[in-house]
């Protein structure tokens, strides 16, 4: 039985075929800087509880300074090709190659990373609490879990133990789909919960709805990122050439 559902979901799954895929032998100029604020937003998320403040009371001057900075860095690095989708051309033209991933792209991954997973694991815990204790400490939580939580998945991307950061390319074929399943689930739903937090009132009812519809949405979203429906998602097949998003 188990067998038999294991191969109908496999077959579900939307796939490509590396050698479907146009071949890109450069990147035109709009598309390196629709990337750049994308990197923008992931270094700016980086200081956590500042981040929090600004979700929760407003902009503040060290928001505005640590957004100038975030900026002018990413811009020289991205007018330079040191961001992943600013380069002058695609560096990923194989699925299967055993190519070296270049330091840029595995501390940027790494940091997309620690800001999606540290961002979700902490929402999530500051609802669990609210629901189980009818206490919101999700300010505590960020003041002493964020720096935790997010150095150590920085340091597991910088040392190779996340998709898209390991020192070759070769899987790459099915490691963005990890990745983009990631940012589309945590994204949709760090959004819904966005709306909610500033919709609802606080009261133990709301809290269970508000956790409910957060878990329920990462859920639905990941489980749609497995099959392949969401944009960069579907696995590429061993083929011939491709491009890398």
């Amino acid at each position: 039985m188990w067998q038999t559902l294991l191969v109908a979901l496999m077959s579900a799954i939307k796939f490509e075929y590396a050698a479907q895929r146009k071949l890109r032998e450069r990147n035109k100029f709009w598309y390196r800087v629709a990337h750049w604020p994308l990197w923008i937003f992931v270094f700016f998320l980086a200081p956590g509880p500042l981040t929090f403040q600004l979700f929760a009371t407003g902009p503040s001057q060290g928001n505005m300074t640590w957004l100038a900075i975030v900026m002018v860095l990413t811009g020289i690095a991205g007018r330079f090709g040191q961001l992943p989708g600013c380069e002058a051309k695609p560096y990923i033209l194989r699925f299967d190659e055993d190519r070296p991933n270049p330091y840029y792209r595995r501390i940027c991954y790494s940091f997309a990373w620690g800001a999606a997973i540290t961002f979700a694991s902490l929402n999530l815990a500051g609802l669990v609490v609210a629901v189980f204790t009818g206490k919101w400490v999700l300010k505590q939580i960020y003041d002493f879990g964020y720096l935790p939580v997010y150095g150590t998945v920085v340091l597991l991307g910088l040392i190779g133990f996340m998709p898209r950061v390991k020192r070759s390319t070769r899987g790459e074929g099915h490691e963005r789909r990890y990745f983009y399943g990631t940012v589309w689930a945590v994204t949709v739903a760090q959004t819904v919960l966005l709306v909610l937090w500033k919709a609802l009132p606080k009261n133990p009812t709301t809290d269970i709805v508000k956790l409910v519809v957060y878990v329920t949405v990462l859920a639905v979203m990941g489980w749609c990122a497995h099959l392949g429906l969401l944009h960069r998602t579907r696995p590429i097949l061993p083929g011939e050439d491709m491009v890398a998003d």
